[in-house]
């Protein structure tokens, strides 16, 4: 049977929408759906190895999913290294990436200065009303502390890609001429800017059930 379409796999394909209740069944059906694609379509879906089968392996692990949709994973998902000598991309893409990591790290120096101001004004003002270091430490640094974080990851992570499994879907997808399936802001605006086809990881399962459906 002629190979109809690729698809390369990362870990927020499988875990983007689904409960701790959920995840186990959520990750079966759709590997139940990538079968019958497979079988009756001759769909071929991948996932970059080691780091994204690991990171999803980790997760079935965590969740205790057992042994048999280990099994199930290890069947039905491609596992490929990627050719990270011999795929071919852009300088200007590199120089785009650089660009926008400069600006992110601005950003994040700006977030650290501003945290740093509010704690010092927070310990200020507890100190002038007589609050030992406990009652500082308890109404003031633990909530700077995690605003701290949330704006630090928005400013320096979302929307680029942060971690070599990241970067491993897009070498891969581009290395087959595949299509990337995550539910992730940094893969899908690095895809889009490699010239990739992007599907959302919540539209995936939907998309293979359309498929299916016109099987004759």
């Amino acid at each position: 049977m002629e190979l109809r379409q690729r698809f390369v796999l990362d870990t927020t394909a499988f875990t983007a929408s689904q409960s701790k209740e959920e995840f186990c069944p959520g990750v079966a059906e759709i590997l139940d759906l990538i079968a019958t694609a497979r079988i009756k379509l001759n769909i071929s879906c991948h996932i970059p190895f080691p780091t994204v089968y690991d990171e999803l392996k980790q997760r079935l692990g965590d969740y205790g999913c057992g042994d048999e949709l280990l099994v199930k994973a290890d069947t039905w998902l491609v596992k490929k290294t990627p050719n990270r000598i011999d795929v071919k991309i852009a300088a200007e893409i590199f120089y785009e990436y650089i660009r926008d990591m400069r600006k992110r790290m601005n950003r994040a120096m700006k977030v650290a200065e501003g945290s740093i101001w509010l704690a010092a004004e927070e310990a200020r003002r507890l100190t002038l009303k007589k609050k030992n270091k406990e009652e500082i430490e308890r109404e003031s640094t633990g909530f700077i502390i995690s605003n701290f974080r949330d704006k630090y990851r928005n400013a320096l992570r979302y929307g680029t890609l942060d971690s070599a499994p990241d970067l491993d879907v897009l070498l891969l997808a581009k290395e087959m001429n595949a299509g990337v399936v995550a539910r992730d802001e940094g893969i899908k605006k690095w895809a889009e800017r490699l010239g990739l086809r992007y599907v959302d990881g919540l539209a995936f399962p939907e998309m293979l059930r359309e498929y299916l459906r016109h099987v004759k």
